[in-house]
């Protein structure tokens, strides 16, 4: 394989880099050879993404505010029959 060397990267773009490359477990290297393949429309297969920004979130609400929560949800959980006729 051929070797391709990318000179005058500005910070931003190596931090940004860096940070999808560590949220999606890959190696930086790996991760500009996907969107190369990307970009060019010649990737194998597409890497199916898990998304954390939201795991922070995760068990933080207290018994009171999860039921308070389902029960403003059962509204949306009806069905407007006339709506689809």
């Amino acid at each position: 394989m051929t070797n391709i060397h990318l000179r005058r990267l500005d910070e931003k773009l190596i931090f940004q880099l860096k940070q999808t490359a560590s949220s999606q477990n890959i190696s930086v290297n790996t991760l500009i050879l996907n969107l190369i393949a990307q970009g060019l429309g010649v990737e194998k297969s597409p890497r199916k993404l898990t998304h954390h920004e939201l795991d922070k979130l995760a068990g933080t609400w207290t018994a009171k505010e999860a039921e308070t929560f389902m029960k403003t949800m059962t509204d949306f959980e009806q069905i407007d029959k006339e709506l689809w006729k």
